[in-house]
């Protein structure tokens, strides 16, 4: 069983207490409008996933096919868009706010998000290295690369090599981070640790995959009062009406 994950965006870290008074460095993540606005089946598209969106945008900052796809699903336009792939079970309608209850207090998850930008950086922030020595004649040298090719053969500096550029601004995933708590009054996250991105970045929270699904989480998510009755009901209808058509016939 797979289930789907959420967008977020990040707030900030701050600090909470668990029951027995110590203190835990935790990242706080807003779920806010995220909600489902696709699904992709295996008949129709080989496979199967849902489309989330969040942060609501207008029509002029969205991409055409965009616009198109949710003018003919009937949802909103949002900024940011992510597929979840997900198993047969655990298919959610379209239209479907998600919420922080998703996940659990003590369950854990894998994010992901873009880390922070640092711009162009040298080669001891960027890769570690440890810069030349300190003493004994060195002159301007400290922080220096140090020697990037052999002798006069190859003739040339192998690519890939260690060097100084720009530096973070690149995908990072972090795996098997425990939920701290949920608030479901402002419908935050707390993570317990650093998650990558800086404030007001989006960060994709879904199931660890390396650890055993929770007990505690809902399946296939957590419906709003009444929704699920609403379905039943709406799959119950047409068949009602399409009787009387069938004895005339």
């Amino acid at each position: 069983m797979r289930r789907s994950g959420l967008i977020t965006k990040k707030i900030g870290m701050t600090r909470l207490f668990d029951a027995e008074g110590r203190a835990h460095g935790v990242t706080v993540l807003a779920v806010g409008d995220c909600a489902v606005i696709g699904n992709r089946t295996m008949d129709k598209h080989g496979y199967t996933a849902l489309v989330l969106g969040m942060s609501e945008a207008k029509e002029k900052h969205v991409a055409k096919p965009q616009v198109v796809a949710a003018k003919k699903d009937g949802v909103k336009m949002y900024r940011k868009i992510c597929e979840f792939r997900i198993t047969d079970d655990c298919m959610i309608p379209i239209g479907t706010a998600m919420s922080a209850d998703h996940f659990a207090a003590g369950c854990y998850v894998d994010v992901q998000g873009a880390s922070k930008g640092k711009g162009f950086q040298g080669a001891m922030k960027r890769h570690n290295f440890s810069g030349d020595s300190a003493s004994r004649g060195s002159l301007k040298t400290h922080r220096s690369l140090g020697s990037i090719g052999n002798r006069e053969w190859p003739g040339k500096v192998f690519k890939g090599r260690k060097m100084a550029g720009q530096m973070g601004g690149e995908v990072v995933s972090v795996q098997n981070l425990k939920v701290f708590g949920i608030n479901t009054e402002d419908n935050l996250i707390y993570i317990d640790g650093a998650v990558p991105g800086a404030k007001d970045s989006f960060i994709m929270v879904q199931d660890a995959v390396k650890k055993e699904l929770s007990k505690d989480l809902p399946l296939p998510t957590r419906l709003p009062s009444g929704a699920a009755e609403k379905a039943a009901e709406a799959a119950v209808e047409p068949a009602a009406e399409e009787k009387p058509e069938n004895n005339k016939a």
